[in-house]
């Protein structure tokens, strides 16, 4: 069940013109998801595949302000983790029901209409948003209750392909914040611009390497366990990122989420030893899988990521005799090619914060990225034990039983190698200091869908004699 606050309203656009938002739009939304009513008999194509939100049969409106979610599981945990995670997910962001029975789909960004503190009044592909004020918001500062949000009039996004270009525009004061930096970068914009603020955030996941496991030479386990073991990461903790993260390798769960997963001080010396560097060991393993010359492959890169980090990690693999090539995609390339398309590759490499270990996410979905099937399963590791793990972690009745089911996929991961563990590494945020209210916020300056940077850019301010 789900109470709504009663003083919220749609932005004031027509057809909805301000509106309150009530629990029959909750329904509304949820119908035309999972064709569950209203008129819709069959599921969104874009209704994701999270097996919590599938198990989904009724949602209800039993008053103006109430609403009841009946799910076929019985596993209270799953069902409060992929709700708030589905609060988050722009396919989960509610829509009017006046706007898709006047427009229909909503395509364009000129039908945008919800209950946040900005409205979208401009938007240009791949070069710019704009968002303006919402004058009938309902939030207050809870640091100053008398206070209602936004206090900015206007924020605007620039998308800016080339980082050097985003980096001058943050040193010449054209841009206010930027996020997602490397140690490097930041270590550098301190040089030159000590003025500006810097933030440092742990990761939300672990670095990695991502073979295809479904193919050769990377569905040989001593392959995986070589390469793993042709990296020194106390050495990379210590001289490529100043020993600023952990040295310790991760499986599934962040070795911070105390009670779940498997820290790696847990792990049996047998198990640490084959994450120790040990380029001898490695080149006897991949003698053993039948590559005593060693072989040739190709990592394709997203081109938001570390490319410096990634040729630390070619040396490496090269000192064993593992020789890989390196091509690169942009972003949104990457994602359709690889992440989602799954398209024939050796290894990926996505950035150098970004991977599949180290989650720090809900439980339920650290699952799914070694799940068989799952849409952005691009290693394509197929594992009956992680399978039987996932499943027990959806049917189980208590937080140990989902605890437990995670333990054992986790070790799984770790045993088999299933992608190569770098490091959790920090990432950089940047702040002009006229900038007030932000204060290294996960998400606060990210233009991402589903990320709440809306919430928290309506308490950031400008202090304008500093601007001068």
């Amino acid at each position: 069940m789900v109470a709504l606050r009663q003083n919220l309203t749609w932005q004031n656009i027509s057809p909805v013109n301000g509106r309150q938002f009530v629990a029959a739009d909750v329904v509304y939304h949820y119908d035309r998801e999972y064709g569950l009513g209203d008129g819709f008999t069959k599921p969104s194509p874009y209704a994701p595949s999270d097996p919590v939100m599938s198990a989904l049969t009724s949602v209800t409106a039993t008053d103006k302000y109430t609403v009841v979610f009946q799910f076929t599981l019985n596993n209270p945990e799953s069902i409060l983790e992929s709700m708030e995670a589905a609060s988050g997910d722009d396919i989960h962001q509610e829509e009017a029901p006046e706007a898709v029975a006047l427009w229909g789909n909503l395509n364009s960004w000129h039908d945008a209409i919800g209950t946040g503190p900005f409205l979208l009044t401009d938007f240009v592909d791949s070069t710019s948003a704009t968002l303006t004020k919402n004058p009938t918001y309902w939030g207050h500062d809870e640091r100053y209750p008398q206070n209602q949000l936004p206090y900015v009039q206007t924020v605007n996004y620039l998308i800016i392909a080339q980082s050097v270009t985003a980096l001058t525009a943050v040193r010449t004061g054209k841009v206010d914040l930027l996020d997602t930096q490397t140690l490097q970068t930041a270590q550098a914009m301190q040089k030159s611009n000590p003025e500006i603020l810097q933030q440092a955030e742990v990761g939300q996941s672990s670095c990695t390497i991502d073979p295809n496991d479904s193919v050769a030479p990377f569905n040989n386990l001593n392959v995986r366990e070589a390469l793993q073991m042709s990296l020194n990461l106390p050495q990379l903790n210590s001289t490529y990122y100043n020993g600023t993260c952990s040295p310790d390798p991760s499986t599934i769960t962040s070795n911070a989420m105390t009670g779940w997963g498997f820290p790696y001080p847990q792990w049996p010396a047998s198990l640490q030893s084959q994450y120790a560097y040990n380029p001898t060991q490695a080149k006897q393993l991949l003698a053993a899988a039948g590559y005593s010359n060693g072989f040739n492959t190709n990592v394709v890169a997203d081109t938001s990521g570390d490319l410096e980090l990634l040729q630390i990690i070619q040396s490496s693999f090269a000192a064993i005799g593992v020789n890989m090539s390196i091509s690169t995609l942009n972003n949104t390339d990457w994602i359709s090619s690889i992440l989602l398309g799954h398209k024939e590759t050796g290894l990926a490499y996505r950035s150098g914060s970004v991977g599949w270990l180290g989650y720090t996410y809900e439980p339920i979905n650290q699952f799914n990225p070694f799940v068989t099937g799952f849409f952005a399963n691009y290693t394509l590791c197929s594992d009956p034990v992680i399978d039987a793990d996932a499943a027990k972690a959806l049917a189980a009745t208590t937080i140990q039983g989902m605890q437990a089911a995670l333990t054992d996929a986790n070790m799984e991961v770790a045993e088999q190698h299933y992608v190569i563990s770098l490091l959790t590494t920090n990432t950089y945020s940047f702040c002009q200091p006229w900038v007030k209210g932000y204060d290294g916020q996960s998400f606060a300056i990210g233009s991402q869908p589903g990320e709440p940077n809306g919430f928290y850019q309506a308490r950031f301010w400008i202090d304008p004699s500093l601007k001068k």
